[in-house]
């Protein structure tokens, strides 16, 4: 068999990820060769704007799309919740892994034991910021930029007195001692397909290896998620979360929408588990039109 080019982002937790996925392949199929090509995005490139400011999610995936399109890599593994909701036809998901912890964590200067109100607390995304200004009313929050290794260095200047971070990605980097406190997904709902990796391929690539890295449940949850921000328009700007869970035949999505006016709305819709992104739509578009939606 040819050896499978594996295209990552260069960061760090971009390369562990890759390197995780291509350990599950090397186990399930120790036949298969595996190459990683690094590369470096636009998204990783302007870190002096938000990203709604510079074109949205979209910068962190042009290159590996394009990387893909000219055939320098078979296969490029991202963080899901990274991932424009539309697809490309000619560079379709294969499919989703196994989800790691989807919740997000309060993470304190190094020697710090509480929060210092007087600095902000810095994140990189509108769902967390409109969620933590409820969470913690008269604390400013403010933007970051950065992988994180580079967010944990400015936490640790003392630029912020605290950072709101995904577990999944301080876990896959062996740091999740510096997790100070866990969010229930109550409290702060996550990004759409938080702690799942997508991993992506030109139409027509024969990938049978990918069976021991693509996990039912993972891309379930995924595609449910991902149908109710698409049926909101949501970009990188747009204050939507999303968090679908599995109990047997049946997925329950929680959703959280911000109107252009402000108006958080939150409301959860449980159905069968194969009318998944269905459902994720439902909701979308029961909360676009004015409301909570709370239905088991």
């Amino acid at each position: 068999m040819k050896t499978i080019r594996v295209g990552s982002r260069e960061s760090r937790l971009a390369v562990v990820q890759s390197e995780l996925v291509m350990d599950a392949i090397r186990a399930a199929h120790p036949e298969v060769g595996l190459e990683l090509v690094t590369m470096k995005t636009t998204g990783d490139k302007i870190l002096d704007r938000t990203l709604d400011k510079v074109g949205g999610k979209g910068l962190f995936v042009k290159e590996l799309d394009a990387a893909l399109l000219d055939g320098r890599v078979d296969l490029t593994v991202h963080s899901c919740k990274d991932l424009p909701m539309e697809e490309d036809p000619r560079i379709p998901l294969a499919g989703f892994s196994r989800r790691e912890d989807p919740r997000d964590v309060l993470v304190l200067p190094q020697g710090a034991e509480e929060l210092d109100p007087s600095r902000p607390i810095g994140c990189a995304s509108a769902r967390r910021a409109v969620q933590l200004r409820a969470l913690f009313p008269g604390v400013a929050v403010a933007p970051v930029r950065g992988n994180v290794l580079t967010r944990l260095r400015k936490l640790d200047e003392g630029q912020f007195s605290a950072l709101v971070l995904a577990a999944a990605g301080l876990k896959r980097l062996g740091l999740e001692e510096r997790i100070t406190r866990y969010f229930t997904v109550e409290e702060l709902l996550p990004a759409a397909g938080q702690g799942i990796l997508a991993l992506q391929t030109r139409a027509g690539e024969e990938l049978s290896c990918l069976d021991g890295v693509l996990d039912a449940d993972g891309t379930d949850c995924a595609r449910t998620e991902r149908a109710f921000v698409r049926a909101l328009d949501g970009g990188c700007s747009a204050p939507i979360a999303a968090h679908a869970r599995l109990e047997g035949d049946t997925v329950t999505i929680d959703g959280l929408y911000v109107t252009d006016a402000g108006e958080v709305r939150r409301g959860r819709l449980s159905g069968p588990r194969a009318q998944g992104e269905a459902l994720g739509e439902a909701l979308a578009r029961r909360l676009k039109e004015g409301g909570t939606c709370l239905e088991k």
